[in-house]
């Protein structure tokens, strides 16, 4: 009977949630949204940290309610207030969107402070940015390596291609092409694109790493098949000189062509090669490009 009892006051209470949510919220929710929000506020309104955040995330998707910003920041504060990591993250983006609240990038500093000192990777990271640019806060180069390297040990790779950067060109401290080659090939090999096109210019150049042309090469392409153009056009041109890889102008041909749509230099390489190739090789290097094309597409769509 305790049972029975209890399973009819749920039904009640879900009934009452239904009945108090607009026809207009209803229509895009499922019963199990509309259970998990009452759940979480039920939590929440006794001070669970972790329901209160789940509760802004609701307002904020609309699962189980109507979206709602402003109540999505309240439930996000709460929980920010009793230090949930999460939360001050969240709250961060917020007040960097002006979402439930108005825009105010001193107040999304000040929330992702508390969240990167509790060792929040995403919030290391976006102090980074703001220090670099001086968002919401004096503009601080040392402060902004700082806030990357720590966002970077903690294997974030847009940090660690940002920290690699400034090893790279000295930019908050002091310069140092050997951690330069180490953080971008970290990054690298997560798939940053612009860390391998970087570690692919490092190896041509032999800055932080002995030369070797055939790993430039490597990078490129994979910096390339994720569509990076700067990557692209070197591509072509190590195919067309035949540095690194055997020269091969159908290769160039189509690397050009596909950089050609961002780069002004790729397009006039590729209309001097025009002109000089026969008509069956021109063929040949727009059905490369489309196979190239391919390759990029299916990259980007996770294939």
């Amino acid at each position: 009977m305790k049972l029975e009892a209890q399973l009819k006051s749920l039904l009640t209470v879900f009934i009452a949630v239904l009945a108090s949510l607009p026809p207009s919220a209803l229509a895009a929710m499922t019963p199990v949204e509309v259970r998990a929000f009452e759940q979480h506020r039920l939590k929440a309104n006794k001070g669970e940290a972790e329901s209160q955040f789940m509760l802004g995330n609701c307002y904020a998707s609309g699962e189980g309610v109507e979206i709602d910003g402003v109540k999505s920041v309240l439930w996000y504060r709460k929980a920010a207030d009793q230090g949930h990591v999460d939360s001050q993250l969240y709250l961060g983006f917020c007040y960097q969107d002006g979402f439930g609240v108005a825009k105010d990038q001193s107040q999304a500093v000040f929330w992702w402070r508390k969240a990167a000192e509790q060792g929040s990777a995403e919030a290391q990271f976006n102090l980074g940015v703001y220090f670099e640019n001086g968002f919401g806060v004096a503009a601080d180069q040392e402060q902004a390596a700082t806030w990357y390297r720590k966002a970077a040990e903690q294997g974030k790779p847009e940090a660690q291609y940002n920290f690699g950067l400034r090893c790279l060109n000295g930019v908050g401290l002091p310069k140092d092409q050997v951690q330069a080659v180490f953080w971008f090939r970290k990054a690298a090999e997560q798939g940053e694109s612009k860390a391998q096109y970087n570690l692919g210019v490092c190896y041509s150049d032999g800055d932080g790493v002995a030369k070797d042309q055939s790993q430039a090469v490597f990078w490129w392409r994979k910096a390339a098949e994720q569509g990076n153009a700067k990557a692209q056009f070197n591509l072509g041109s190590r195919y067309q000189s035949g540095q690194g890889v055997p020269k091969d102008e159908i290769e160039a041909y189509a690397y050009w062509n596909i950089a050609g749509i961002t780069i002004e230099a790729a397009r006039n390489n590729l209309s001097i090669l025009e002109k000089r190739l026969p008509p069956e090789a021109r063929i040949l290097g727009q059905q490369r490009t489309k196979e190239l094309l391919k390759v990029i597409e299916a990259k980007k769509a996770g294939k």
